[in-house]
């Protein structure tokens, strides 16, 4: 009797090590297409590992606050986290490539400008420490208004909502107040005055209700940035093989139903936003070309700071959108 209570307590802590437990941080909501994508991938981790590793998604910021994911993971105060890459733009220029506005402006493009910029920006979290399991863009962006925009003089003086450095230079450039705001923060800065306007992707529009206090949606197309999903690269490694192999692989299918989703999104949600009475109006003409002066400046100004590397994956994105 004493015998098998030995064995049946020696074997407690090898079954409790067959299966490792990890957090998963994202600031968006479970509505969002990216975090049910995130929650798939998860999902298929542990599928794919025979349960030998077990990620539990923690959404809309419950776990970790935005401005906080990135130094989490790299820290390594959590193994895992989803975030905006062009965040962290201002650690390095490739980070906020895609946050250009009418650089690239279908998904043609976005998938092109990830091929040729998916190396660099690989590597520079690499150099941080942090591995890029995989990257997905949102939707193409939108402005959405309480009144009829015509052009970029109906937006003077406005505050807008901004949430990193390159839309902030995008607001400065419209002449509107840059106003920080997180996502899942959108519809009460919009009911109690702190924005007026903001420029997203149609999906989050659906997500947090922007018909109740907004009214018109202008689709620019003018760019589609992405998350991406990361995990510490120490924690990575500490990992069986099998089971690395497993996130990976897990990782290649979840770009891919990523990108679909995505494009998926960018054609419904819009009819969503119309079905519960928001105005789907077509650009004027002259507010496109003013938004595209704008993103031409942008792009100066990018090349600028991110000199010959710059240069090198703008021009190999031009060659692949010939």
């Amino acid at each position: 009797m004493k015998r098998t209570l030995l064995f049946a307590a020696l074997a407690l802590p090898l079954a409790a090590a067959a299966q490792t437990k990890w957090d998963l941080a994202t600031a968006y909501a479970d509505t969002e297409f990216q975090t049910r994508n995130v929650r798939m991938f998860a999902d298929d981790v542990k599928k794919l590992s025979g349960g030998k590793l077990d990620i539990t998604v923690h959404s809309a910021g419950s776990l970790i606050k935005n401005p906080e994911l990135k130094r989490s993971v790299q820290t390594g105060l959590v193994p895992m986290a989803e975030f905006f890459i062009s965040n962290f733009g201002g650690e390095n220029p490739m980070f906020e490539v895609d946050a250009i506005p009418y650089l690239a402006v279908n998904y043609k493009e976005v998938r092109a400008l990830w091929e040729a910029t998916r190396q660099p920006i690989t590597e520079g979290f690499a150099k941080q420490g942090i591995r890029l399991l995989y990257s997905v863009p949102w939707p193409t962006q939108a402005f959405y208004t309480k009144e009829p925009v015509k052009s970029i003089a109906d937006l003077k003086g406005k505050k807008m909502r901004t949430y990193n450095a390159q839309t902030a230079r995008l607001a400065t450039l419209l002449g509107v107040v840059p106003t920080t705001v997180q996502a899942t923060e959108i519809p009460q800065a919009f009911s109690t005055g702190i924005i007026d306007l903001m420029y997203t992707a149609g999906q989050t529009g659906v997500s947090t209700r922007a018909w109740e206090y907004t009214k018109y949606f202008y689709d620019t197309g003018a760019w589609a940035p992405k998350n991406g999903v990361f995990v510490n690269e120490g924690s990575f490694k500490k990992l069986p093989a099998d089971v690395q192999k497993a996130m990976t692989d897990a990782a290649k299918t979840a770009e891919e139903r990523g990108w679909k989703l995505s494009e998926e999104q960018n054609t419904e949600a819009p009819k969503v936003l119309a079905k519960n009475g928001m105005v789907l109006a077509p650009l004027a003409p002259a507010f496109t070309a003013e938004l595209r002066k704008v993103g031409e400046t942008m792009l100066n100004d990018w090349l600028a700071k991110a000199g010959e590397p710059g240069k090198a994956v703008i021009a190999d994105y031009r060659k692949r959108v010939k």
